[in-house]
């Protein structure tokens, strides 16, 4: 098992850093140019220069240079707003999409210089919704195949896109599909887009002209007994864009969970081997193209797996943390 840097972003225990693997752990503070107890939601990689790290917290973004070990606030428009999600374009890493939500106005702003400076962009989005209030942009994925087609989910006022780079959006028409928590978009051939509901996943491979539903409450084979299979976090796989990983639990934030993996588009899912049972529902993943077999999954209190074999067998990493809501890795 090679030793590489962890990134986990909690909520109020700042951010978790490990160097070794896991082994040993360091909570990043105001010497290193993070707030302790800060809200972190959301965490992106530069997808050229992995030693470049962004960080959405409670108010605002910060940016690190060497792998998460020392930060520096981003002074921008996002100052004023609490961050829940960062994509940065694959093909053009200078434009970079987030996303604001509750308890302030959930927004879309759009930054072409890489994160220095920040802009509003024209999304129609409720002031409050059913069950949240204030609603929040969950999921923000940018299209492999082509960067100027960007797709943005919403908790709980469904789904909007752009086709232009983010200059004007749309709403995406899908049946009873408000409460998204995460979306990715696949490479092809076939190119499949996936928004991922709390109880169903949307499947289209038309781009969004289309859409089928994954009868994702039958589709799972997880025993645990529950009422009803509650879905979040989902990943794709670098190299195999035909393998999805899926987290489910119970509820949210549910008192049991348990990762899904599909080989074949969502079409067919098969639960994974974990070592311990996690103690609420699989909330996020970690993946990286330079390691494809090495993925992290977190339970949203704080239990934190690693594979080194595409999901086939886990370890549980024995330090424990508060709710996790985000986890990278990079290569040492």
């Amino acid at each position: 098992m090679k030793d590489l840097t962890i990134i986990v972003g909690t909520i109020g225990q700042s951010i978790m850093r490990s160097t070794d693997s896991g082994k040993t752990w360091e909570r990043v503070g105001p010497r290193r140019g993070f707030p302790y107890e800060a809200l972190v939601r959301c965490l992106a990689v530069h997808p050229r220069e992995p030693h470049i790290v962004f960080a959405g917290t409670e108010r605002g973004l910060y940016r690190s240079e060497d792998a998460g070990q020392n930060w520096r606030f981003i002074d921008s428009a996002l100052n004023p707003y609490y961050l829940w999600s960062l994509a940065i374009d694959p093909a053009e890493p200078k434009f970079m999409f987030a996303g604001t939500g509750t308890p302030t106005p959930a927004m879309i702003f759009r930054s072409t210089d890489g994160g220095t400076s920040w802009a509003r962009r024209p999304v129609d989005v409720a002031a409050e919704c059913e069950n949240v209030g204030v609603p929040r942009v969950t999921a923000i994925a940018i299209d492999p195949e082509d960067h100027r087609n960007i797709w943005v989910g919403l908790e709980v006022d469904g789904a909007r896109r752009s086709t232009d780079g983010g200059e004007t959006w749309g709403d995406v028409e899908i049946v009873h599909g408000k409460d998204v928590h995460n979306i990715v978009v696949t490479a092809g051939p076939p190119k499949g887009v996936f928004i991922v509901c709390n109880r169903e996943i949307y499947k289209s491979l038309d781009n969004g002209a289309t859409w089928e539903t994954l009868g994702m409450q039958k589709n799972i084979p997880w025993e645990y007994p529950r009422t009803q299979n509650y879905l979040r976090g989902i990943a794709v796989q670098p190299s195999r864009p035909e393998i999805l990983f899926l987290g489910v639990g119970d509820a949210t934030p549910g008192t049991a969970g348990g990762v899904a993996r599909s080989s074949n588009m969502g079409r067919k899912w098969e639960m994974l081997p974990l070592p311990v049972q996690p103690n609420s529902t699989v909330w996020t993943f970690g993946v990286h193209p330079v390691d494809p077999a090495t993925i992290f999954a977190a339970s949203r209190f704080g239990y934190l797996y690693r594979s080194d074999s595409e999901g086939n067998s886990w370890t549980k990493l024995a330090r424990e943390f508060s709710e996790i809501a985000a986890v990278r890795w990079l290569p040492n």
